[in-house]
């Protein structure tokens, strides 16, 4: 006979079968607790699974069931009313939420802290702190702080914010406490709650069970980590008189909800894009065919999940490039060869050269955010000691790291709409930017297999490290255009004239 275990979910008595399964997995598969994400187990580093046990925050994609027997848990679901309600004006207020996939379980960190330290020690330095538990793609950490420390922000009209929101991410994305909440429409949260779960094994083929712990055992899959060699610079900038010159690696983009989708037999599968556009990574993605392929199979919905490790294997990445820059704007630029990057690079710098170069390397894409056309902006800035960048979809801005380290940053993206997402989506791109040249790369052998699998190994900057960005947003009433992608090359741009233009990135 299996034994069975007790434990309280949200305030009431449970039991569960006393197994290997993960907190995570019994969480959203047995209880349909959607809030709690799963964004890179079982590597326990992204933070969105994150949960109240007694209190106190835990990872739960790395806690067995076992381990919390006769202990109170709490998602995002069991917070009282009036404590979620004030958890979300203060994050729609303060723009601190984007696709909203990392925040329930941010919410929950930060609910945490404010218990353990009283709401009125809550201050900048510790929650920054908290976050070091957490990833966020989206906000760029400041709007977060920000929500949690009581920032005074505005009220916003969720149809305008909707509406910047969908101008800035390219793809239709809501905006309100619902998605703080969690509710985003992601795709593998709608899925019912006897679907199968498929995951990818190490020789590729699907491996199927009747939840995500079962598919993973089938699937036998020993998961990668970190690798402790040098990252690359795959190119050698090409000969000759420059007055700069760049180097850059392959670069994940690092979107925290990974690559899924759910089908019905017979029936049309789940949108992977969810509430956001994952910077341009999932506009090819498989997930959804094989959704339908493995539902018609089994005779039963199918829930087809990339794990952490495949979307750093399988899924495309920013092509590294090698460029020289003469002082008239001429010059050439190598690039891994990429469908589409030749255009995106001439749009902003038609006196570059472009040589498009095989490489061994993970799949490439130029669907990336500003994928060769900023990296072509920042080398065209990097010539005018006040660099500005305006992008061929009318967003204009220019950026300046500070004495003390603080980025400010002036955008101007035609009529606001709505300022508090217009500013979120800046901060994020000021935090992608400063990530990207500072940071961020890939480790990739010279058979071109990618050796960093773990969300931490991409080199995305933490709440801690991030410095201070002041936006100010120049407003107009011209039609309103995307500002945060001329922000991401502005500031990139800055940081690279702080660390005096050094030749390869990220310059540490």
């Amino acid at each position: 006979m299996s034994q069975r275990i007790a434990l309280t979910v949200n305030g009431e008595q449970v039991e569960v079968e006393f197994t290997g399964r993960t907190l995570l997995s019994v969480l959203r598969d047995d209880f349909g607790l959607r809030s709690v994400k799963d964004g890179c187990s079982p590597q326990g580093q992204c933070g969105c699974c994150t949960v109240l046990v007694d209190g106190q925050p835990r990872v739960s994609c790395v806690t067995p069931v076992r381990r919390v027997e006769g202990r109170a848990i709490t998602t995002f679901e069991g917070l009282a009313a009036d404590t979620a309600a004030a958890w979300g004006e203060a994050f729609c207020s303060a723009g601190a939420s984007q696709c909203g996939f990392c925040t329930p379980g941010i919410v929950l960190r930060l609910e945490g802290l404010t218990t353990k330290v009283g709401k009125d020690a809550v201050d900048d330095a510790n929650v920054r702190r908290a976050l070091s538990a957490h990833l966020c793609r989206c906000t760029g950490w400041q709007s977060i702080v920000e929500a949690a420390v009581g920032f005074p922000g505005q009220v916003v009209d969720a149809a305008t914010a909707s509406q910047r929101a969908e101008i800035e991410g390219g793809t239709p994305q809501r905006f309100g406490p619902d998605v703080v909440f969690g509710k985003g429409g992601f795709a593998d949260d709608s899925a019912p709650n006897d679907a199968l779960v498929a995951l990818r094994g190490s020789d590729g083929q699907w491996a199927v069970g009747e939840n995500l712990d079962d598919a993973r055992a089938a699937a036998a899959k020993v998961q990668g980590r970190r690798t402790t060699l040098a990252t690359p610079q795959p190119l050698e900038v090409p000969d000759g008189d420059w007055v700069r010159t760049l180097r850059t690696s392959w670069v994940d983009p690092a979107y925290l909800e990974t690559d899924a989708a759910w089908c019905a037999p017979g029936a049309e599968p789940s949108n992977p894009l969810a509430n956001g556009g994952s910077f341009g990574g999932k506009l090819d993605a498989t997930v959804g065919a094989e959704a339908r392929r493995l539902a018609d199979e089994h005779g039963r919905p199918v829930r087809v999940l990339w794990s952490r490790e495949d979307v750093a294997r399988l899924a495309p990445k920013r092509p590294p490039v090698a460029a020289g820059l003469r002082a008239d704007g001429t010059g050439v630029i190598r690039v891994a060869r990429t469908k589409g990057i030749a255009t995106q690079i001439l749009a902003v710098a038609p006196g570059l050269e472009i040589e498009e170069v095989d490489v061994a390397g993970p799949p490439t894409s130029a669907a990336l955010r500003g994928a060769g056309m900023v990296e072509a902006a920042v080398l065209m800035a990097s010539l005018s000691p006040d660099p500005r960048v305006t992008l061929p979809a009318g967003g204009s801005a220019s950026a300046e790291v500070r004495a003390d380290g603080a980025i400010a940053v002036e955008v101007e993206a035609g009529a606001p709409l709505s300022e508090v997402v217009l500013r979120s989506y800046c901060l994020g791109a000021a935090h992608m930017a400063y990530s990207w040249v500072t940071s961020e790369s890939l480790a990739v052998d010279e058979t071109g297999e990618v050796l960093d699998l773990t969300v931490r190994s991409f080199g995305v900057v933490g709440a801690a490290a991030m410095p201070p960005v002041e936006v100010s947003i120049v407003a107009s009433d011209g039609p309103s255009v995307n500002g945060s992608d001329a922000v991401f090359a502005a500031v990139a741009a800055a940081v690279w004239q702080d660390r005096d233009y050094a030749t390869t990135w990220p310059t540490g």
